[in-house]
């Protein structure tokens, strides 16, 4: 089954999924679950679903530039989101890592992508109102993160085989267990991806890493104030992780 092949005719036409599972001979329920695990989204509403991540005047301007592809306007939303090529280019075309690390610095030197970011940054400039409190609130989230807000775990049970696949014995004749651990990450609307500085896919399995906690709390100290009285400090401190938890 050719699932690059299925993802690029979904993204790129207005294909539907009953259709495409009858198209390529597969389940609609095994469709729907790979569409919804790997993010796969039509190109012609992507950009329109950000509209309440970016500020609307920045989507306009990048929908009425004709010289870039729609990807490349994704490439540009993204970057301005975080700017992290790597992330930008993995979200805009559902690349590897190590290929979007690559790809997304050859991008941002694109002369077309240049000179739109550099549009899209002064409109970003003109408008852009944030304050401490606001800088303080992602310090925070930042100090106080743990990869248990991203990732899950389950232990399970299971028989030692030998080298010859059989069950290992122990002297009784009883099969010898041992416990295995499964980490997986939890549902993508359970996650704050902000708290999230890099994700990926290793030889290992799964790496995933947080901001680094210890900068997080150097600034955190420094925008509180080192000469403010501790309680205070630490109400500031309550305050943030308070906000978080009321969204969950």
């Amino acid at each position: 089954m050719d699932w690059k092949k299925i993802k690029h005719e979904y993204e790129t036409t207005d294909v539907t999924l009953k259709e495409l599972a009858e198209r390529h001979n597969v389940k609609p329920s095994t469709l729907r679950s790979r569409k919804n695990r790997e993010h796969w989204q039509h190109a012609t509403k992507k950009i329109a679903t950000r509209r309440n991540n970016v500020a609307t005047p920045v989507v306009e301007q990048l929908e009425a530039n004709s010289e870039l592809t729609d990807k490349q306007k994704l490439f540009c939303l993204f970057y301005l989101q975080r700017f992290n090529a790597t992330a930008a280019y993995q979200k805009a075309y559902g690349a590897k890592y190590d290929v979007a690390m690559v790809n997304g610095f050859k991008l941002l030197r694109n002369t077309k992508i240049k000179k739109q970011l550099i549009e899209l940054k002064k409109q970003q400039r003109s408008e852009l109102l944030v304050t401490i409190d606001d800088i303080t609130h992602e310090y925070a989230k930042q100090a106080f993160a743990s990869l248990g807000d991203v990732l899950d775990y389950k232990v399970q049970e299971v028989s030692v085989m030998d080298t010859e696949g059989g069950k290992f014995l122990d002297m009784n004749g009883n099969s010898v267990k041992k416990h295995v651990t499964d980490i997986y990450l939890k549902p993508s609307d359970q996650i704050d991806w902000s708290l999230i500085q890099d994700i990926h896919r290793g030889k290992d399995g799964l790496v995933v890493k947080l901001y680094d906690k210890q900068k997080a709390l150097d600034s955190l100290t420094k925008l509180v104030g080192a000469d403010e009285d501790e309680n205070d400090a630490t109400m500031i401190v309550d305050d943030m992780k308070g906000d978080d938890s009321a969204d969950d």
